[in-house]
């Protein structure tokens, strides 16, 4: 379990995030959203140690340290691979440096999203790379598979045939902690949603949850954030000077 306690994040004179509390349990498959800039990828680099925060971090009791990192992976559309290396030259690497790495997943999502394999990653157009991105952090051997944005710059076929693999290739041991903002292409794939507003988090809820109050996610979503239905309308009005 990954748990995260009174974690605070500033930058400067800026909460980032502001006394976070959250358990993520193994075998999960979890939403993270929020507006742009709310804290998800703050939250998910503080997990990662990729930035100094306050309060506790901690993995299976032990905190994140490089004894025990590998069972994180990280997906994100910054990028994290080797540019000058071919996807072979990646896999040999991370076989050497991960004793989990998975040969079998690997090789089977380079055919899924037909990727060539001995090509530099730097010559990948860029919704190829953030599918290697994803290839590398779901082929690591990692428990929390942490994906940030995965599929920018991916074609809608891609990524709704992506989540029916990816439905089916997990095992009950790995947590998947997923930042989108493609609320409703995730909504029938994520089991739980955490909800971040300014740095804050604001709901934590079951997709059985929801089902028994007869919400889909993105109605529950809009509710918790006070989505305003007449906002388009208004903003019309204020710049035509017309009345809709």
């Amino acid at each position: 379990m990954i748990k995260i306690n009174s974690l605070t994040k500033k930058y400067g004179t800026k909460t980032a995030l502001e006394n976070v509390d959250l358990e993520f349990p193994r075998g999960e498959i979890v939403g993270l959203f929020g507006e742009n800039g709310a804290g998800k990828t703050t939250l998910m680099k503080c997990i990662l140690g990729f930035l100094s925060y306050k309060g506790e971090i901690t993995l299976d009791g032990e905190k994140i340290s490089t004894k025990n990192i590998e069972k994180i992976s990280f997906a994100t559309s910054e990028h994290s691979f080797f540019p000058a290396l071919t996807a072979e030259g990646h896999r040999d690497f991370y076989s050497e440096h991960f004793p989990e790495f998975n040969e079998k997943r690997f090789q089977g999502l380079m055919e899924f999203f037909a990727l060539p394999k001995n090509r530099p990653i730097r010559t990948f157009s860029m919704g190829q790379k953030n599918q290697f991105e994803v290839i590398l952090a779901l082929s690591q051997g990692a428990d929390y598979i942490l994906m940030d944005e995965p599929f920018a710059g991916n074609d809608v076929f891609n990524r709704e045939d992506f989540y029916k693999v990816l439905s089916g290739i997990l095992e009950e041991h790995e947590t998947v902690i997923l930042s989108t903002h493609l609320i409703e292409e995730v909504s029938d794939f994520i089991g739980r949603a955490v909800l971040i507003r300014e740095g804050n988090i604001i709901s934590d809820v079951k997709a059985e949850e929801l089902e028994e109050q007869g919400k889909t996610l993105i109605s529950y979503i809009k509710e918790e954030f006070n989505y305003r239905g007449d906002r388009v309308s208004k903003a019309l009005s204020d710049i035509t000077g017309e009345e809709e």
